[in-house]
């Protein structure tokens, strides 16, 4: 395909002199740099990650945007080929984290695309109060990169028909559908961070903050955070289903919608619970074995929702990293990239498993390593 060979042209553009520099960085730390033919392969595979998480900003970004040109050859002009209404939202975020972070403006007529495809027929509107809030989260990420006011309106005229779902049932909280059978929690993750986003967006704003502040008094209180810092699923008869996965997209939505709170009246207390989750997801040896982002159905029993959900964590780790930068972090977020490139990849296209080996790709997993890679070209600290 005529596509194909731009995209090839990038990965050959990350050449030699990238690695050399980035083993001469090792050394320079006293480090040591181990070949694949090492008697050792997991000291190999550990010195690789290395050399990759003090990797050039030139060559981090010519990976982001190889991944990102990959992703975008999937948008058929209105939405993204083969994927659920959700993900396209979520996709269509991560090419705009892309740009956000490498400075490129290379897919913002996709965005308009999108816009004027859907805008008029309310289709961002549907019966899952969760796709509703992807799509907000995606305008407001539209508005933060172009500045463009229809951007703005549209997010908050999806959160007006969100707000439709919250009710007194189990206390408060929202739906997750307007068929009125579960309150989980990405729902109410979400309702949060598009809540704090909207009023630090809108001067002089109350309502929004005082939707955000509601939230999050109810979702503290809900149990949904267990002891160990880790976000459940969702409420069962009204109590947290303690049984349900700790799937890595709650603990993400959890901190950015966080780290939004933190600047709309949550402060400090926000922030500090963010830290928590995120180093509950870090140290998990069953969310991050061996420092990997790792979801509970891998390798071979996740569906098509699922293959989206570590994307969302990484990014949302990355916000937590722009807001209260930790070394701990910005090595977590360069590990996960250089496994996701090194281990996870054919050519341009990425599979499920961030820790290899590539087992196919489709748009949700290509959109979740495009996170990944974005995170890190965003994490600063240590990069020489």
């Amino acid at each position: 395909m005529a596509k194909s060979s731009p995209l090839r042209a990038l990965v050959r553009a990350i050449s030699v002199t990238h690695r050399i520099a980035a083993a001469a960085a090792v050394l320079a730390l006293g480090g040591t740099v181990y070949s694949s033919a090492s008697a050792d392969p997991n000291r190999a595979q550990a010195a690789q990650r290395v050399v990759r998480a003090v990797w050039t900003p030139a060559a981090a970004r010519q990976d982001a945007a190889a991944a990102a040109a990959a992703l975008q050859s999937r948008y058929n002009g209105r939405a993204y080929a083969a994927t659920q209404w959700w993900q396209s939202a979520t996709a269509l975020s991560a090419a705009i984290g892309y740009m956000q972070v490498s400075g490129s403006r290379a897919y913002l007529a996709d965005l308009q695309h999108t816009y004027q495809a859907f805008h008029g027929t309310n289709h961002f509107l549907n019966h899952y109060y969760d796709d509703e809030g992807w799509w907000a989260l995606t305008w407001i990420a539209a508005y933060n990169l172009t500045h463009d006011r229809r951007y703005l309106a549209q997010a908050q005229s999806i959160f007006a028909d969100m707000t439709g779902g919250w009710d007194r049932t189990c206390g408060g909280g929202i739906w997750w559908s307007k068929y009125k059978t579960y309150k989980n929690s990405i729902a109410n993750e979400i309702f949060l961070d598009v809540a704090a986003s909207l009023h630090n967006l809108i001067p002089g704003d109350h309502t929004y903050q005082q939707w955000a502040l509601r939230e999050w008094h109810w979702f503290r209180s809900s149990g949904l955070i267990t002891g160990g810092h880790l976000v459940v699923d969702g409420l069962q008869n009204c109590r947290p289903n303690l049984s349900s996965p700790t799937w890595t997209y709650n603990q993400g939505v959890l901190i950015a919608g966080l780290v939004q709170l933190s600047r709309a009246g949550g402060g400090k207390a926000a922030l500090s619970v963010a830290r928590q989750v995120a180093h509950a997801v870090i140290r998990s040896p069953a969310l991050s074995p061996h420092g990997i982002l790792t979801e509970a159905c891998e390798p071979s029993s996740c569906d098509g929702d699922e293959a989206m959900f570590k994307g969302i964590f990484i990014a949302a780790l990355g916000s937590l990293q722009e807001a209260d930068p930790r070394p701990t972090y910005a090595a977590y977020l360069r590990a996960n990239a250089a496994s996701v490139w090194d281990q996870n990849r054919r050519g341009v296209q990425f599979g499920l498993c961030w820790s290899g080996p590539f087992d196919g790709s489709d748009t949700a997993s290509q959109a979740s390593a495009l996170d990944a890679l974005t995170a890190a070209l965003g994490a600063r600290v240590g990069l020489p």
